[in-house]
């Protein structure tokens, strides 16, 4: 197991984002995981497209959020993201949130997905190759909203 750090997806919190309380407005996280995990497929696996060249798909099938903190408008929001369970059609992703530089917690959150076949909803055994990379992760790499590496 290696003792590098996650994956990292930054980004800075656009006012749009934020809710009459001056806070991320709760939906956004939805979003934020998405784009933050679509990051990290690019760099694991050449991303969705990668994929589905491979006549495969996913489809979110569960997500649960908990919230440490708030995030606020032009706050640098890190995800720590990386694999957690990689079952025989399933795997979950891991991901947490935290204020960049100084840590402060703001949530964390699990997504498990359904591999499927591309272009049909019905289930597909995950590769014991893609398995494989999944499990292995992206550890150490940086990533900010423009796909460029390092610091924001």
């Amino acid at each position: 197991m290696t003792t590098e750090p996650p994956f990292r997806f930054r980004h800075r919190v656009r006012y749009g984002e934020c809710d009459p309380q001056q806070v991320v407005f709760n939906a956004r996280y939805g979003d934020f995981i998405d784009i933050g995990i679509t990051e990290y497929l690019r760099h694991l696996m050449g991303g969705i497209q990668g994929l589905n060249a491979l006549g495969l798909d996913m489809m979110v099938v569960k997500q649960t959020k908990e919230w440490k903190g708030p995030a606020r408008f032009d706050d640098v929001l890190e995800q720590s993201i990386r694999t957690g369970r990689v079952g025989t059609t399933s795997f979950t992703i891991l991901t947490d949130f935290t204020l960049w530089p100084d840590g402060g917690p703001v949530m964390v959150a699990e997504t498990v997905y359904v591999m499927t076949a591309f272009g049909v909803a019905e289930k597909r055994a995950i590769p014991g190759d893609l398995s494989a990379r999944l499990l292995a992760g992206v550890p150490g790499r940086i990533v900010d909203h423009a796909g460029t590496d390092g610091d924001i």
